[in-house]
């Protein structure tokens, strides 16, 4: 397993800096729109800073002996006016904060996808899906509020708290600096905080994945459970990774349930030395509520930091997992001068293919054969021999690392994969069918093909003997995998999906297993009529089904041990022979 792996399932710790830093990249994107909404922080900060000073002024005007009630007046009104502009502005910043901030995420979540769907079979058989779709959902929403939420009240907040200090240093320097000890009690106390919250979320975050991904196989796999009567034993395995993730949850209230009483208590010890300095220092009855409704101010976004830490973190780690996920290089991808290729004829060539899915232990060792143009080629042997890994390596799911494929003359690697993959037709044994209606399926939701090229394909491979007894026909829906027909029934829309799509090299992966007789008399109609399509390659235990290929390649450890027609291998004798005095001899 390469490295990007190891450190996808570990999650590498990545510096701030760095995360910082690919954040911004994300954020450039919007920077007008950032801008703007800086600039309308500003604003807000500013008005919601000085209007403190008006019920300073006030205050003095009532201890006074000849009250002035138009300056009086004069002042609510203002400060009326004043609250109102800054709700405006607080709501244009909101909005369009939001905006962008959903722009950034929508396209984050496209990359994370793309990048998914770029990773081939051996990478994806590395990850829990569970946690895959985690970082799709889960954590590209914490990052969400990390560009429409965090950033901004952390740069609200400490914007305000450098203004509150400014303006109180002006009222009376002698009492802010006096309480500047109490500044740095709080911000002593929120650092201390905040390294340890991160190392408890970084714990909760590894809980909640771990949960998802355990979630994702079991309810996947809940028939296997309750066929082998294994309920209780996942219950057990359920608890435990419950209990896991609410001890880190626990430790996360723990530590804000110590941290915000702490610093309310600091607020209510600095107002009373605020009342007691002020009486000393000869401060207005104004200025005294000044500095108190200052005091608040500086409080308030202060304790308004620790819940910004809290998402703070939470968008951090989350960050940090997707980038991982990102970092993780596809093993299977274009080279730079790749091309297209339109059609193929459909030569295949193996020369001298060595493979491992891990190193050194080999699949296939140094196999070699050719199949020509609108052959019917099959491959035998007994499971684990490298049948299934053959048909993979040629659509490009696995790379070789000795020897080359060629297709018509060219090797695989210099071919575009799309446009290899787009020429073959794969029909697996465990087809796998969406959510959604026949068509659908058969389609994948490609709107070019019209009704009339779905009915063809559906007649053509025989798939037309159930769908016209069905309500709907190709409009009827099915369920979660397709889970309401029958083994047979979803193989045949599997072969109308690769009919539809005209390709001209077939692959059939035990394709007529695990199914009854009658579908497989239709099914055995339809490949006769795919024989004339291209070159077919077949992998079949049951030899009866490949006794007319035009070539069959016996495997044996990875290696070919014997090539020829049916007739051939049977008057070699070898172990191909054996094979089939096993299935018709017993």
């Amino acid at each position: 397993m390469n490295d990007e792996l190891e450190q996808l399932k570990g999650d590498k710790k990545l510096p701030l800096r760095v995360i910082i830093g690919r954040t911004l990249k994300y954020i450039r994107t919007e920077w007008k729109s950032f801008i703007f909404s800086l600039f309308l922080i500003a604003l807000n900060v500013l008005l919601d800073t000085v209007s403190p000073l008006f019920t300073s002024k006030i205050t003095d005007e009532l201890v006074v002996e000849n009250i002035n009630i138009k300056l009086i007046l004069s002042l609510v009104i203002l400060s009326f006016l004043i609250t109102l502009i800054n709700q405006v502005f607080l709501y244009l910043e909101s909005t369009i904060l939001q905006r962008c901030g959903q722009r950034i995420i929508y396209r984050l979540r496209n990359e994370i996808f793309e990048h998914i769907e770029n990773m081939s079979l051996n990478q994806f058989n590395e990850m829990p899906v569970g946690s895959l779709v985690t970082r799709v959902t889960s954590y590209t929403a914490s990052m969400s509020d990390l560009f429409t939420g965090v950033f901004v009240r952390i740069l609200r907040d400490m914007t305000t708290i450098v203004g509150v200090y400014i303006i109180m240093i002006y009222i009376s320097p002698s009492l802010s600096f006096a309480l500047f000890g109490v500044v740095l009690v709080v911000f002593g106390v929120s650092f201390v905080f905040s390294k340890y919250v991160k190392a408890v979320f970084r714990k909760e975050r590894a809980c909640i994945s771990d949960m998802n991904s355990f979630l994702s196989e079991n309810l996947a796999g809940m028939k296997l459970t309750q066929v082998f009567n294994q309920e209780e034993t996942k219950d057990e395995q359920f608890m435990e990774k419950n209990e896991a993730m609410r001890k880190e949850r626990f430790n996360v209230i723990k530590a804000f349930g110590i941290y915000r009483p702490l610093i309310s208590m600091i607020y209510n010890a600095s107002i009373a030395l605020c009342f007691v300095l002020g009486v000393r220092y000869h401060l207005t009855a104004g200025e005294i509520v000044a500095f108190y409704l200052y005091l608040s101010k500086f409080f308030m976004p202060v304790q308004n930091l620790a819940d910004q830490l809290n998402s703070l973190q939470r968008a951090f780690t989350a960050s940090e997992r997707v980038y991982n996920l990102l970092d993780v290089k596809p093993d299977v991808l274009d080279k730079e001068d790749a091309i297209e290729i339109d059609h193929f004829e459909g030569k295949i060539e193996f020369r001298h293919v060595w493979f491992a899915y891990t190193e050194e232990n080999w699949i296939l060792k140094d196999v070699s054969f050719t199949i020509n143009p609108k052959e019917t080629c099959a491959f035998v042997g007994a499971t684990g021999a490298g049948k299934t890994t053959i048909l993979s390596l040629i659509v490009r799911n696995y790379e070789v690392q000795k020897g080359e494929i060629l297709i018509d003359g060219i090797n695989i690697n210099d071919i575009k994969i799309s446009s290899l993959r787009r020429a073959i037709g794969q029909m697996l044994q465990d087809v796998f069918l969406f959510s959604g209606t026949i068509r659908d399926n058969v389609t994948l939701h490609d709107e070019s093909f019209t009704d009339e090229e779905v009915r063809e394909a559906c007649v053509y491979v025989n798939a037309d003997s159930f769908i016209d007894r069905l309500p709907k026909g190709v409009d009827e829906e099915l369920i979660e995998k397709g889970e309401n027909l029958s083994q047979g029934q979803r193989q045949l829309l599997s072969f109308a999906r690769t009919i539809i799509h005209k390709p001209q090299i077939l692959i059939l992966d035990e394709a007529t297993a695990n199914i009854d007789t009658e579908t497989e008399v239709l099914i055995q109609q339809s490949l006769e009529k795919m024989k004339s399509i291209g070159t077919m390659l077949v992998v079949a235990h049951r030899l009866s089904t490949i006794q007319h290929a035009d070539q069959i390649v016996v495997l044996q450890n990875g290696e070919v041990i014997e090539t020829g027609t049916h007739q051939q291998l049977l008057k070699h004798k070898g172990y191909y022979y054996k094979l089939y005095q096993l299935q018709f001899d017993n």
